[in-house]
């Protein structure tokens, strides 16, 4: 049984309200359980522990200054590391950030830091949005996406006061914070078209980038990192560049989101052939028209012909390609 101090303080931290103290608690019951050799409630209570953890996680609402309303999205995202079809050199690096993140507190004993600011680069569509989802729900952390193109254009005279804010809430509520089209604040300062302002906002942003300590992960995204001035670079502890998907990662994409659907005798060379030059999120959109348009025809299957059709269609909203 539960020590009389373990039961109190259950007790106490149950009706002040205090969930990690709560929490903490419940695992030093389990703890205790388990070295008295009642290993099957000790699971079954640490088990009751994570559930209420992840519950508490989805519901957390983040607190934002009224001016930041509606500049950062929150989300709860359930997209696990298996939805990203990347090349394995690229998903072996996710994986690495993965580790040290969840071993953070023994690096920390070494004096060593876990990767925790990175930089996406590459063509849109290619998976840099899904990354940070992906990261979001494999950390069991909430997904903050930063509307970096509203941050500049509507508060333009005041970005770098709200940047701050921004960083603000990064240390106090831990996630991962995607600055999607970073370029927007992070152009070089050499840019023909800079302005007084911009280049204070930069100075600004690599300033809070290279002084931020804390526990939240920060995934900058960008289509152009031509635009980027070189300094920023420095400040990202990995810089992930993505790129059109490969003839395997095409294939691999289409064999995905099909499934079931898939007709046995799939002609692979048609689908690779009209797939070949469209991003990720192309072809899993045009692969998604197509089951929609098995379903509403009552078919069981589809075949390479109609992926062939919706592939064409999404190419039109692409001329160049």
């Amino acid at each position: 049984m539960a020590t009389a101090a373990q039961i109190k303080t259950l007790i106490r931290s149950h009706f002040s309200e205090e969930s990690d103290r709560f929490f903490t608690a419940a695992l030093q019951v389990a703890a205790h359980e388990a070295g008295q050799g009642h290993t099957a409630l000790a699971r079954e209570i640490r088990d009751l522990v994570d559930n209420a953890k992840e519950k508490e996680s989805k519901s957390a609402v983040i607190y934002l200054p009224p001016d930041l309303q509606g500049l950062v999205q929150t989300e709860q995202p359930e997209v696990k590391i298996g939805s990203l079809v990347l090349p394995e050199e690229l998903t072996g690096r996710l994986k690495r950030v993965l580790h040290e993140f969840r071993q953070q507190e023994k690096l920390k004993q070494h004096g060593l830091s876990h990767r925790r600011k990175l930089l996406l680069t590459g063509p849109a569509g290619t998976g840099k949005t899904l990354t940070a989802k992906v990261l979001a729900y494999e950390l069991r952390l909430p997904l903050y996406t930063v509307q970096v193109d509203r941050l500049v254009t509507k508060f333009m005279g005041e970005t770098s006061a709200k940047l701050r804010q921004i960083f603000d809430v990064i240390a106090r509520e831990n996630g991962v914070y995607l600055f999607d089209e970073f370029d927007a604040i992070g152009g070089g300062r050499s840019l023909d078209n800079d302005v007084g302002e911009m280049r204070r906002v930069l100075s600004a942003l690599l300033q809070f980038i290279e002084q931020d300590t804390s526990d939240s992960l920060i995934v900058a995204a960008t289509n152009c990192p031509e635009l980027l001035d070189r300094a920023l670079f420095r400040r990202f502890d990995d810089v992930l560049q993505y790129d059109l998907p490969t003839n395997d990662a095409r294939k691999r994409l289409i064999g995905n989101t099909l499934g079931g659907f898939m007709k046995k005798s799939f002609g692979w060379k048609l689908a690779l052939s009209e797939s070949e030059g469209l991003s990720s999120a192309d072809i899993d959109l045009a692969c998604r028209d197509a089951l929609k348009n098995a379903v509403l025809e009552d078919r069981s299957v589809v075949d390479a012909k109609a992926v062939a059709e919706s592939l064409s269609h999404r190419r039109l909203l692409h001329p160049s390609k």
